[in-house]
């Protein structure tokens, strides 16, 4: 494996179509699609300023690392993606990825984050500004996820969430087979129109939550004095532990 460390790159596609590199201590100033159509690459320690950098990229690994505000639409159209214990100040990351591992990332800015992603495994995630966060998304596991952002998880399909804090208004809109256990999820309308939404030992706050919805499971869960006018024209199953 090609080892670069201890540089910067600019401009225009500077690695173009790399195979088998590892960088260490790299910056990466203005310019665009940096590492485009690359395959196999390591990146450590290294601070990305430029749009597109990893996009069409194959079996990426990238550890403390930060992508800045300028970073932005950093990495569309992979696989086999893995970030770990990085900072990530730029929105729109992560489109069209198939395989994606986050661990240790904390996100400030994450609107439009994760759209059309599949098979996803994330562990100890902070996200800010995350609204539309997971639109789209299919076959995600999460353990470990703070979220402040609205409208999450849209149309997503096949999720288990545990020990997650949402504050999201409009959070789980028309998902199928989402499952969340030991949460707390706050925020206005939650769940309407899914299908097959399970909550176990959750606490859920807001208005009009879990309304029009089909087959839902409520497991041990406590009721906020303001969530108010819930379960309407939905079918459900609930075990409640609380004044509604």
């Amino acid at each position: 494996m090609e080892i670069i460390s201890n540089t910067f790159f600019e401009g225009e596609r500077p690695l173009f179509a790399k195979n088998d590199l590892r960088l260490e201590n790299v910056k990466f100033y203005p310019g665009e699609s940096a590492l485009k159509e690359c395959s196999n690459i390591e990146a450590f320690n290294c601070e990305f300023l430029g749009k597109y950098p990893f996009w069409h990229n194959e079996n990426v690994l990238i550890k403390h690392s930060l992508f800045t505000v300028y970073g932005r639409a950093a990495i569309w159209y992979g696989k086999n993606i893995q970030m770990i214990d990085t900072i990530v100040d730029a929105p729109k990351m992560f489109r069209e990825i198939d395989g994606l591992f986050l661990e240790n990332v904390k996100f400030s800015s994450a609107g439009e984050t994760i759209w059309n992603c599949r098979n996803i495994k994330l562990r100890n995630l902070e996200v800010r500004g995350g609204d539309y966060i997971f639109m789209n998304g299919s076959d995600i596991d999460i353990d470990g996820f703070y979220l402040q952002g609205n409208y999450s998880f849209q149309d997503a399909k096949n999720v288990v969430i545990r020990n997650a804090k949402l504050d999201s208004k409009d959070a789980f809109w028309k998902t199928e087979n989402v499952t969340v256990y030991d949460s707390e999820l706050n925020g206005e309308y939650l769940g309407w129109h899914s299908k097959n939404l399970k909550l176990v030992n959750c606490k859920i706050s807001g208005t009009q939550p879990l309304c029009y919805c089909t087959n839902l499971i409520i497991e041990n869960c406590a009721m906020a004095e303001n969530a108010d006018l819930c379960f309407e024209y939905s079918t459900l199953q609930a075990d409640v532990n609380s004044t509604i």
